[in-house]
């Protein structure tokens, strides 16, 4: 398994109305320094229906501001249909991101 496949195997794990940030995605993956790969992994997803890369958040809760599905607002209108509360660009982390040891 690939690199990227990897970071995509982490993303769907994340549940239905949470999120997580990109290095808990790189740790989960294989490699805790593989933040900005998560990035470009995410960037580059080829199949977003299933890899919900939206999901996917900043070290402080803050939305991508190159989101590639529609940007920054798409974003939040994603997570806001789960239930994830967005604002000012933000998700409250206590409340939404998921744990590491899924």
């Amino acid at each position: 398994m690939n690199t990227f496949e990897k970071i995509y195997e982490q993303v769907r794990r994340i549940p239905y109305g949470r999120v997580a940030t990109y290095g808990q995605i790189a740790l989960m993956a294989g490699n805790p320094r593989w933040s900005q790969v998560v990035g470009y992994a995410l960037h580059m997803n080829p199949d977003p229906e299933n890899i919900k890369c939206y999901r996917v958040v900043n070290r402080f809760g803050e939305l991508s501001e190159a989101f590639t599905f529609g940007g920054k607002e798409s974003q939040a209108a994603l997570l806001r249909a789960e239930g994830v509360e967005v604002v000012d660009g933000r998700v409250d982390l206590k409340k939404y991101c998921i744990t590491t040891d899924l």
